[in-house]
């Protein structure tokens, strides 16, 4: 089946479909975080820092950045986030704008093979970004909306999605390198949301035999309890195809889902990578004490 790689300077992670499930860091994004814009805009990356440590702390095995502020000169910001972030963790990333001009000046500066996210299926977006991919030798996210914007048929959906990789093809760009977004939508206003996005995931798998990836918490968007439906999609999804997601690793229940659905997926042999992470140690000793205790209760008296 697709495998594609994704690297840093340094270390490698394969997205595929007999691999264990990818989580994308998505905090280093300060759309609808004003304090970490202001700091951006400012040259603080101290809390950019602090979002890469903890994110893979917590299990990310990749890290999405963004730098989208209003009126900044986003390609500069990006390409220091990039830097800094890269100084810190051995974590490949994603290099998320709708700027071409920022992707371009983050892979200027990049080390290793990124993904790039993204390009759609609009003309101008696929002869603006393509070349891109081909000249960096990159990965990149295809979202599956074109002119006509988002579909509710996933069919529609589909037919973006192969023409995107299709396109790749002419420039030289194989279809493991292409990471397909099937744009997951919010469940609470579309009810079939889910059931859109299941049905879009098994045909990208068997059909066109490519990895895929999603922004997980649209699905919940206006929900309570948001972190409940989340860890629902994402075990629904990876069942159906999806090989990873950008999502944020600091919710627990969610990392628990997706390591959750490796093991059912035998995805994580053994379960080692299960009990690695939530085994619990006794204290020491505690073993020793608790089965000597065990014997001396269960003596028998004797007269």
């Amino acid at each position: 089946m697709t495998d594609t790689i994704i690297s840093s300077a340094t270390k490698e992670v394969v997205i595929g479909f007999e691999r264990p499930f990818v989580i994308v860091g998505e905090r280093i994004n300060p759309t609808g975080r004003k304090i970490l814009a202001a700091e951006m805009v400012a040259g603080d990356y101290s809390r950019v820092i602090a979002d890469a440590e903890a994110q893979v702390a917590a299990g990310a095995q990749m890290l999405d950045v963004n730098a989208g502020i209003p009126l900044a000169d986003e390609p500069a910001l990006l390409a220091k986030a990039i830097q800094l972030v890269q100084s810190i963790t051995d974590v490949p990333l994603a290099i998320d704008s709708s700027i071409v001009a920022a992707l371009e000046a983050g892979l200027a500066v990049y080390k290793g093979k990124a993904l790039l996210n993204s390009v759609t299926g609009e003309e101008e977006r696929l002869e603006a970004v393509l070349p891109l991919v081909k000249k960096y030798g990159c990965a990149v996210v295809a979202i599956s909306n074109d002119e006509t914007g988002i579909s509710q048929d996933p069919d529609v959906r589909f037919e973006v999605a192969k023409k995107i990789v299709n396109r790749a093809a002419d420039y030289g760009i194989p279809a493991c390198d292409i990471v397909v977004d099937p744009l997951v939508m919010p469940i609470g206003a579309i009810n079939q949301a889910g059931v859109q996005v299941m049905r879009l995931l098994h045909r990208l798998k068997t059909e066109l035999k490519v990895n895929t990836t999603c922004g997980a918490s649209n699905v919940s968007f206006g929900l309570p309890e948001r972190n409940g439906i989340n860890s629902a999609f994402l075990t629904m999804a990876i069942g159906a195809g999806l090989t990873s997601a950008i999502t944020n690793p600091l919710h627990e229940e969610v990392v628990k889902a997706c390591m959750g659905a490796d093991v059912m997926m035998g995805h994580d042999p053994d379960c080692a990578r299960w009990i690695r992470r939530f085994r619990q140690v006794p204290p020491p000793n505690a073993e020793g004490e608790a089965s000597r205790g065990r014997r001396e209760g269960g003596r028998r008296r004797r007269d």
